[in-house]
């Protein structure tokens, strides 16, 4: 892309559509054209503390722009996770302070956008800005859980972060669904 004369070149990732509670998260990353973070990969294949040093890294390096957008539960049973991860990738886009002249998203779908882009699978991989974003999306998302863990500690969102662990669906037996659950998501178990 920077050979066809792209600068501001945009990764674009989510974290969360699997979950049973929560929201979901996009991510978009501009990284200057020298920058080289070793070791970045798609969030799900580092450890949280691997995570934890490349978003602290991110958040501060001079040239990252980062934006981030994030659809509630609510949203998601309307919408359907497609429609909500596509309005948070949208959502996160308009959310970097620079606007990029080309947007490049993990998976097989662009978002609405004035822009041009082109979707890469497994992107989180091949792609370090999107990578990058993985790890943004990743991070914010898990600190969005950590704080409902504080609202709603009888499920235990801390751990699991919503998924659809046997502790989680046990909570969700015991106590029900909770505001941040997914109502359009099926339970197994649960009726």
């Amino acid at each position: 892309m920077r050979a066809q004369g792209f600068n501001l070149i945009a990764g674009v990732d989510e974290a969360g559509r699997g979950p049973l509670a929560g929201p979901v998260v996009a991510a978009a990353c501009i990284l200057p054209e020298s920058y080289l973070l070793r070791g970045i990969d798609d969030s799900k294949k580092l450890t949280r503390d691997q995570r934890e040093s490349f978003y602290e890294e991110l958040m501060v390096q001079r040239g990252v722009f980062h934006g981030v957008g994030v659809v509630e539960a609510i949203d998601i049973d309307h919408l359907n996770i497609h429609g909500a991860t596509l309005r948070a990738m949208a959502t996160a886009l308009s959310r970097l302070e620079k606007s990029p002249d080309f947007v490049l998203v993990d998976g097989r779908h662009l978002p609405e956008m004035d822009l041009p882009g082109e979707w890469v699978i497994d992107g989180d991989r091949l792609v370090q800005s999107i990578a990058a974003a993985s790890i943004v999306a990743k991070m914010t998302r898990d600190l969005i859980m950590e704080g409902y863990d504080l609202l709603f500690p009888q499920y235990g969102f801390k751990n699991h972060k919503g998924y659809g662990t046997k502790e989680h669906i046990a909570a969700i037996v015991k106590h029900g669904l909770c505001p941040i659950h997914r109502r359009s998501y099926k339970i197994e178990g649960v009726a």
